[in-house]
């Protein structure tokens, strides 16, 4: 392998400073994009990061230029030693974030603040009760509702992310959109991607496209203004006028942001995926553990990473069952 000074550059010159590191498999929810019906079949307790070897992991990568970290799981804060977690990590030089399902974050409020975690996405696929029930499996719309005001209450920088599927919550589109006229808050529109067990089909889709279509029939062009978006942004920003929130669009599968991908992803296992469409990991943990150093495997995956979307490079791909089935469920990868 060619020498590279900086490991975390792959092949064609991507510097990569996000890295996403899932705590748990486990989830308080069931949604269906991200959890087959049937379950998953979750790794032994023993096959897991510990804390100690989560930021022993993370600090290595800090070491060779992380500058961001968002924790995820399933539900990262359904484990135990959350908060050693976040005690550990925030002695690191990064921005320390983290995505939930708000349903307990209630009970974390002041941990969260301790450890300087102010960036936090909820995921909220639909602002309908029964709606929310049908796609997660379970009744606690009002208790991520509340919660989702209260982290706004108590001045957290809050994404909703909502996963649109095709006659189940596109209709809801211009509603999320009006949850940001008198709250500080953004919400992002992710298309529907395709993961092992979650029966993704292209005609399930919203395209941005498609979301735009659904916006500008509602506002005037005046009044839908386009935002600069951050470097390295996965999302296209935009506010209405006199809104005190905004939305935005992330279009992973008819609008791939690859170019500009400075992200990877560690399982709750250990394993490293250097894209989330990759079927292909690293080991990180098992060499770890047997007191090996890390960057030689951190480096040789970083250089393995293709240029687009693990290789689908093409609508037609995407659609090709055999090339996203062998990917884990999402739940396992890490929201």
């Amino acid at each position: 392998m060619e020498t590279n000074k900086n490991i975390l550059q792959d092949l064609h010159g991507r510097d990569h400073t996000y890295l996403r590191i899932s705590l748990i498999e486990r989830c308080n929810l069931r949604c269906s994009y991200c959890m087959p019906e049937e379950g998953v079949q979750l790794s032994p307790k023993s096959d897991l990061m510990t804390y100690e070897e989560i930021y022993d992991i993370a600090k290595t990568f800090v070491k060779h230029g992380v500058t961001k970290i968002r924790l995820t799981g399933g539900e990262p804060l359904v484990r135990k030693d959350i908060p050693v977690i976040l005690e550990k990590l925030a002695s690191l030089p990064v921005e320390l974030s983290i995505t939930s399902n708000a349903v307990i974050i209630d009970k974390f409020i002041d941990v969260l603040k301790m450890h300087g975690v102010n960036n936090i996405n909820v995921s909220l696929d639909s602002l309908n009760e029964e709606k929310f029930k049908h796609i997660t499996r379970r009744n606690e719309f009002k208790k991520v509702y509340n919660n989702i005001l209260l982290l706004l209450k108590e001045g957290f920088n809050v994404k909703l992310n909502a996963v649109l599927m095709k006659g189940f919550n596109d209709n809801e589109i211009i509603d999320f959109i009006k949850f940001t006229k008198d709250l500080p808050i953004s919400v992002r529109f992710i298309e529907f991607m395709p993961f092992d067990g979650n029966k993704w089909d292209i005609s399930k889709m919203v395209s941005y496209k498609e979301v735009m279509h659904y916006v500008n029939d509602s506002f005037s062009e005046a009044d839908v203004i386009r935002l600069k978006d951050a470097p390295n942004d996965t999302s296209k920003n935009y506010r209405i006028k006199g809104y005190k929130g905004s939305f935005a669009i992330i279009s992973s599968v008819t609008n791939p942001f690859c170019d500009s991908c400075n992200r990877l992803r560690l399982t709750a296992n250990g394993q490293l995926k250097n894209c989330l469409f990759s079927s292909t990991e690293s080991d990180l943990l098992t060499t770890l553990r047997a007191g090996k150093p890390i960057e030689p495997i951190i480096q040789k995956a970083v250089q393995a990473k293709l240029k687009v979307r693990g290789g689908m490079n093409t609508l037609e791909k995407l659609q090709e069952p055999k090339l996203h089935n062998n990917n884990r469920s999402m739940i396992t990868i890490g929201g």
